[in-house]
């Protein structure tokens, strides 16, 4: 049950972060990758809320598998992520790639610290 719940969650991440993506990124007139960007630290939020609230026994671990893992999974990507910051590097926009893997790292982290933090207010 809980790979099927990962998978119905992961096929509502992908085309949500696709979506997303190019809403974001079509409102930018610029190479920085916004787009991805966003799609990061909202997942991450999103799944800080998700692990402070299971931690606290607000959140089942079900939910947690599809939104946690299925969902947020899919819709965050470090994958994209790299590649956009090594294609800004190699096309000489090196400080747009370093405030890239700058601000997606810590606007990440303090994204699920927050979530987290929410998630436990709220519900402990």
């Amino acid at each position: 049950m809980t790979v099927l719940l990962v998978a119905l969650g992961a096929a509502l991440g992908a085309p949500l972060r696709y979506l997303v993506d190019r809403a974001v990124q079509a409102r930018h007139d610029t190479v920085f990758p916004w787009g991805t960007c966003t799609v990061n630290v909202l997942g991450s939020l999103v799944l800080g809320v998700l692990i402070g609230g299971a931690a606290v026994g607000a959140v089942s671990g079900s939910l947690v598998a599809f939104l946690g893992v299925g969902l947020c999974g899919a819709l965050t990507t470090y994958s994209t992520f790299g590649y956009e910051t090594i294609r800004l590097f190699e096309d000489g926009a090196r400080r747009a790639a370093l405030f890239n893997a700058g601000i997606s790292v810590t606007a990440a982290v303090g994204a699920a610290f927050l979530g987290v933090t929410l998630a436990e207010a709220l519900w402990a």
